[in-house]
């Protein structure tokens, strides 16, 4: 199962009497620069095992997008980075982070999830990593 690691969590650092005591980093929710009544935006990165790429874009393509859709999750973007091989970035979007919790929740259950996913990966497993953060955009951003 591939690891989900959230940019969400502060870098770990120095423990012990020498470290500075840790201070939790202030929620993004409280500046006063987060747009009102903006939706929650997720950008995931996967990285996969070599040569497995199009097996995820035909996945996605195939699979993944109409169920997303089913589980309430917008579909905002896909890209690949030009100058690094094996990695799908794409940002979803959500009316709030509960409902992006419930969406998720409701995918994984997915039969039809299950079946795709498994059938995907007869060849080998696909996803090595992925990265999840969570955004909120700010009340001058062009998209909210």
């Amino acid at each position: 199962m591939p690891s989900i690691t959230s940019a969400q969590q502060p870098p770990a650092g120095p423990t012990g009497p020498a470290a500075p005591p840790a201070a939790a980093p202030a929620a993004v929710s409280s500046s006063p620069s987060v747009a009102k009544n903006g939706r929650v935006f997720e950008m995931r990165t996967y990285y996969c095992h070599p040569g497995r790429l199009e097996a995820l874009n035909k996945r996605f393509r195939e699979h993944t997008n109409r169920l997303f859709v089913k589980h309430g999750i917008e579909l905002v973007g896909y890209w690949m980075p030009i100058d690094k091989p094996d990695i799908l970035v794409y940002v979803l979007a959500y009316p709030s982070r509960d409902a992006a919790t419930k969406s998720w929740a409701g995918f994984r259950a997915d039969a039809d999830w299950n079946a795709a996913r498994k059938a995907s990966e007869e060849d080998g497993p696909i996803v090595q990593k992925v990265d999840s953060v969570y955004m909120s955009p700010t009340d001058y951003s062009p998209i909210k």
